[in-house]
């Protein structure tokens, strides 16, 4: 089988760890400064912690340094990576061009640089120029298809990481501008507004109204849970779960869930066995309903109705009494319930259950037929809140000659001296106690497999076995740190960028990436939509499309959408490329 990387979201020390001990194999994590996530920054110190825990399971930890960055961020940013790098984290996440000139330059610590998303990594062309540049990892846009994903696989030397569950961004990540636009808070710059996820009015040249007052850009969370081995097949080497602004109890069953089903087709590139006290359950956990997106085709992909949590489908109410109603599912006291009554998303709070009677904290016009979702089980997030999941490495010991060895599932061995000579009064009843207090690992890292006694024990107490244990285990994690590897960066060099005239939309913020861009043989470098806000322009582009979402393909009418103040923005069509473009 494969061996892939499940790497999990996390938005602090607590996460992080939560994370590590559900099962992934790598996590991304935010420093202070300079993350796509500006609400999920974290202290050095922190992310030392979390490094060092990590670390014993041959977890990877990963940093984000994903926004554009002007000149003298770019310093800090340089100093950054450099504290990061001492600290012992695995990998950096970048979008700037300028801190790949710096690497170039030889300015950067020998860290590996993975591409991000916000890089608007969607074409075989664009990944090709970043293997050629020598990066360790391109993350790839959201909205390709399985097919796509293989070409690029298959054409390139570079690792790819995808994403396979979580959040979607309706607009090609790193080319959306709305947000900036519309209040100066950049996307690119870890500021976003989430415009997508207001309401917008659908009406056409004359004014006609298509659709009033929906979430027209909001779109469903993401779930490839059902294309994970069409995935390993063409070639992801990482597969990334979104979700830095979640909470504990998400990651937790996200990743779980992910683990279970990546464990079926391949293997691990971390170390250790998870020891689940609950069963995972993605549907159970924060969506707004479930897509796969482009994978293997264009489906329905959008939620017009609310960009909330809607949660799992119960069903629907089959009676409705004074002040409680009929479903055939089991709901406990202190769920939340959504429904929709007009076009709007309701919720209420369920007080008491009795049978099929549901009594919830108001009755709000329940009709019998309408679908409930439970978008908060408040016994399943009882569960992972209580979970004590536990991570842990298989090991061995092995008693020869007086010396004890311990080694664990990755072949680290560490030996201690047995430093005793009185001989026990019954060897039979020593050899037992022995191999009883072994086992006994408490909350260490490690669970015992196997204990091999291949000459005579000398007497010792068991409080002294206990002593023992704990020390050549101890001696053991040491020898697994000292032998954590980290990957080297290798040089990187510049190579001839695809386009040679860019416009606001390549994010240059700075000049050492115009710099970069110019020495990758671009002729003219427009500067960011950040510094420059041009008039009239493009503001995001996505493969999400009104026209085909209200059956009107084939319909040349002009079409605006209409925000809540007012504003109109008129909408392009790339039909050939199945794309909207929303302008300024």
């Amino acid at each position: 089988m494969e061996k892939v990387e499940l790497l999990a979201p996390a938005k602090d020390k607590e996460t992080a760890i939560a994370a590590i001990n559900s099962g992934c194999d790598a996590l991304y994590i935010g420093a202070k400064n300079f993350g796509a996530r500006q609400n999920a920054g974290n202290l050095i110190e922190d992310i030392r912690e979390v490094v060092q825990y990590a670390h014993k399971f041959n977890v990877k930890v990963h940093v984000t340094i994903n926004t554009i960055l002007d000149d003298n961020e770019l310093i800090l940013a340089k100093k950054l990576i450099q504290d990061l790098y001492d600290t012992g984290i695995d990998a950096v996440i970048v979008q700037d061009m300028g801190l790949l000139e710096l690497a170039i330059r030889g300015e950067l610590p020998p860290i590996p640089v993975h591409m991000s998303t916000q890089c608007d990594n969607r074409t075989l062309q664009k990944v090709k120029f970043f293997d050629e540049v020598g990066v360790s990892r391109v993350i790839l846009a959201r909205e390709l298809s399985i097919e796509q994903i293989k070409e690029i696989c298959n054409n390139t030397k570079t690792e790819i990481e995808t994403f396979i569950h979580g959040a979607l961004c309706v607009s090609y990540s790193g080319q959306c501008y709305m947000s900036c636009a519309n209040g100066g808070r950049s996307a690119n710059r870890g500021e976003c507004a989430q415009s997508c996820r207001k309401k917008y009015t659908l009406a056409d040249e004359k004014g006609n109204i298509i659709a009033k007052d929906m979430y027209l850009l909001s779109l469903k969370d993401f779930n490839a849970s059902k294309h994970l081995k069409a995935l390993v097949n063409a070639g992801v080497k990482s597969f990334k779960i979104e979700g830095r602004l979640k909470d504990t109890n998400y990651v937790k069953n996200v990743v779980a869930y992910y683990r279970n089903e990546l464990d079926k087709i391949s293997e691990r590139t971390s170390s250790g066995t998870v020891f689940l006290d609950f069963e995972p359950d993605v549907s159970k956990s924060f969506n707004r309903g479930f897509t796969d997106y482009f994978l293997d085709g264009r489906k329905e992909c959008f939620n017009f109705a609310t960009p909330k949590s809607m949660g799992e489908k119960l069903g629907k109410i089959t009676a409705i009494g004074k002040n409680y109603f009929e479903i055939n599912a089991q709901i406990n006291p202190q769920d939340g319930l959504c429904y929709f009554i007009e076009g709007q998303l309701k919720g209420c709070l369920v007080n008491k259950v009795e049978g099929i009677k549901v009594y919830p904290n108001k009755i709000d016009n329940f009709k019998k037929g309408m679908t409930i979702y439970r978008n908060f089980d408040a016994k399943f997030e009882k569960q992972l809140s209580n979970s004590k999941i536990k991570r842990r490495i298989s090991a061995k010991f092995l008693y020869n000659e007086g010396v004890l060895h311990a080694i664990d599932e990755d072949g680290n061995e560490v030996a201690m001296e047995v430093l005793a000579n009185e001989k026990p009064k019954n060897p039979d009843k020593m050899q037992e106690n022995f191999i009883s207090q072994l086992k006994k690992c408490g909350e260490s890292d490690f669970y015992i497999t196997e204990i091999k006694i291949n000459d005579e024990l000398p007497f010792l107490p068991v409080s002294e076995i206990n002593n023992l244990r704990r020390e050549i285990l101890d001696k053991l994690m040491e020898e697994r740190l000292n032998n954590y590897e980290r990957d080297v960066q290798q040089p990187m060099h510049y190579a001839e960028f695809p386009v040679k005239d860019l416009d606001y939309r390549a994010n240059i913020h700075n000049h050492e990436a115009k710099s970069f861009y110019e020495n990758c043989g671009c002729k003219s470098c427009e500067m960011s939509y950040e510094s420059t806000r041009p008039q009239n322009v493009e503001l995001m582009r996505t493969k999400h499309c009104l026209k085909f979402a209200f059956n009107m393909c084939k319909s040349p009418v002009k079409l605006f959408l209409i925000d809540e103040k007012g504003k109109k923005y008129p909408l392009k069509f790339d039909c050939k490329n199945c794309e909207m473009i929303v302008c300024g």
